[in-house]
C-alpha cells in the first residue's frame, strides 16, 4: 500500500465512523447495556485516542491534547500508557459530550493530516506503519460500534430499530447440507506484514502445522437446523455440553440464542432491523462458543480447528467482497464455491484456544499489548460478518472471544475427521 493509499484510507475510515452514527438518537450514544459493551460515543473517542497516544504525542511536531483527561478516560486497556476510567462504567461518562468528542475527532484529524504530510520526517516509516494500525483499529471498532449497539438497543423493551431499511429476505432453502473433504498433510498458516501487506501481529510468525484428514460444511448451521436441536432438548441435556457450558446454562437459564424471541407463536428475532420474523435458512446467529460446541455434538460432528479452517480458506482463495455500509444482518447461502459463507456473514467458531504462534513475541512498548495479553482462556474464531469491515476477511485473520461471548455475529461450520 501506497502512502497515498495509507493516507486516503485514513480519511474515509474516520469519516466511516461518523457515518455509522447517523441513524442514532443523541441518547443513543451513551448506551451500555453491560461491561462488554461500550457506548457508541466512547469507540469515537477511543479510536481517536489510539492516534493521538500512539502517533501524535510521540511524533508531532509542538501536538497538544484538546484534554489532558482524555488520556485516563478513553484508554481501553494498555497500561503502559497508564489507568483506565472502569470498563463497565464507561456509559456514566455523560461529559464530555458529544459534540466535545466530535471536536475531539476533528482536532487529532487535523493533527494527524499534517503528520502524514510531513514526507520529511525522521521516523516516516514508523509514522506510516502506525497509522495503518489505527486505521485497521478503527475498523474493528465499527464492527464493535454494530455488536456493541445492537445489544444496547436489545435491552429496550419497544425493540428499537438502528435501521429503518428493510432486511435482508430469506433467498429460499438453504444450499444442501453437504461436506467438503480435505486430505490435510503438512500445511502452512498465518501471515506477517510485508511490503504492501499488513497483517495483525497475532497472525504470525509464518509456520507449518500437519492436519490429519478432515471434512468441513459447504455452509453455516441455519436457524431451521438450530431449531431442531432446540425442539430436542439441546439445552437440557448436559450430555452435549463442555462443563463449564452446562454452567453458564444452569447458571443463566439459557434456552435458545440470544435475540430469539417467540411472538404470539411466531419465531422472531431481534435485529438491527428491530423485531423481525426469524428466517429459517438464514444461519444461526450470536452463538456462544459453548452453544455452537454442544450443537456440534449433538449433530455427530465438531467444531473445525482453525489451521482446518485456515487451509481449506486458503485453498480456495479469495475474500468476501465487502459493501459499505455493510449488511446488517446474515443472509441465505448461495454460491457455487466449494465453501459458502466463508468471509461476509458469521464469525465462525473454532476449537482451538487462542494462544500465540511459535516464534511470536509482542512488540516493544504499550503497543505490544495490542493482542499478546490476551492469549489466554479465549477460543479462534475465523472467516467474517455481515458487519466486518472491508480488508479484515482473509484467511489468516484471527478473532477471539471468551466460548461464553454471544453478542457477536458468531455462528458455526460443522467439521469430522475422516
Amino acid at each position: 500500500m501506497t502512502e497515498a493509499d495509507i493516507m486516503a484510507r485514513f480519511t474515509r475510515t474516520r469519516e466511516q465512523s461518523l457515518a455509522a452514527c447517523e441513524p442514532l438518537y443523541i441518547e443513543d450514544y451513551g448506551l451500555q447495556a453491560e461491561a462488554f459493551t461500550s457506548p457508541p460515543k466512547w469507540h469515537l473517542a477511543h479510536t481517536s485516542w489510539f492516534f493521538e497516544t500512539f502517533l501524535l504525542k510521540p511524533f508531532a511536531r509542538d501536538y497538544r491534547t484538546p484534554d489532558e483527561r482524555y488520556e485516563f478516560l478513553f484508554n481501553s486497556y494498555y497500561n503502559g500508557v497508564g489507568a483506565q476510567f472502569s470498563r463497565a462504567q464507561r456509559g456514566l461518562l455523560s461529559r464530555p459530550g458529544v459534540e466535545d468528542i466530535r471536536h475531539y475527532r476533528a482536532h487529532v484529524d487535523r493533527a494527524m493530516t499534517a503528520l502524514l504530510g510531513d514526507v520529511g520526517h525522521p521516523q516516516r516509516e514508523t509514522i506510516l506503519a502506525r497509522c495503518r494500525l489505527g486505521v485497521e483499529h478503527e475498523q474493528q471498532h465499527q464492527e464493535l460500534f454494530y455488536t456493541d449497539l445492537k445489544y444496547s438497543l436489545y435491552a429496550n423493551p419497544i425493540a428499537p430499530a438502528y435501521s429503518a431499511k428493510a432486511p435482508l429476505p430469506d433467498a429460499g432453502p438453504a444450499v444442501a447440507s453437504e461436506w467438503r473433504e480435505y486430505g490435510g498433510g503438512l500445511v502452512t498458516v498465518g501471515r506477517e506484514a510485508a511490503a504492501g501487506q499488513f497483517a495483525f501481529d497475532n497472525e504470525g510468525p509464518v509456520h507449518s502445522v500437519f492436519l490429519a484428514p478432515f471434512a468441513l460444511a459447504r455452509r453455516l448451521v441455519t436457524n431451521r437446523e438450530f431449531q431442531a436441536f432446540v425442539d430436542d432438548g439441546g439445552y437440557r441435556r448436559p450430555e452435549f455440553w463442555l462443563a463449564d457450558g452446562w454452567a453458564i446454562v444452569q447458571e443463566q437459564q439459557w434456552q435458545q440464542p440470544l435475540y430469539w424471541q417467540q411472538r404470539d407463536g411466531v419465531p422472531m428475532h431481534f435485529t438491527l432491523h428491530g423485531l423481525q420474523p426469524r428466517q429459517p435458512w438464514q444461519p444461526v446467529c450470536h452463538l456462544s462458543g459453548y452453544e455452537a460446541d454442544a450443537y456440534a455434538s449433538w449433530a455427530d460432528a465438531r467444531l473445525p480447528t482453525e489451521f482446518e479452517w485456515e487451509s481449506a480458506a486458503s485453498a480456495q482463495g479469495g475474500t468476501a467482497a465487502r459493501v459499505d455500509p455493510p449488511a446488517l444482518h446474515p443472509g441465505t447461502a448461495t454460491g457455487d464455491e466449494p465453501l459458502l459463507q466463508l468471509f461476509d456473514q458469521c464469525w465462525q467458531w473454532t476449537g482451538s484456544a487462542y494462544r500465540p504462534y511459535p516464534g511470536f513475541k509482542p512488540a516493544a512498548g504499550a503497543i505490544g499489548e495490542y493482542n499478546g495479553k490476551f492469549m489466554a482462556n479465549q477460543w479462534v474464531l475465523r472467516g467474517g460478518a455481515c458487519v466486518t469491515a472491508r480488508g479484515h476477511t482473509r484467511a489468516s485473520y484471527r478473532n477471539f472471544f471468551y466460548p461464553q461471548d454471544r453478542w457477536q455475529f458468531s455462528g458455526v461450520r460443522l467439521a469430522r475427521d475422516l
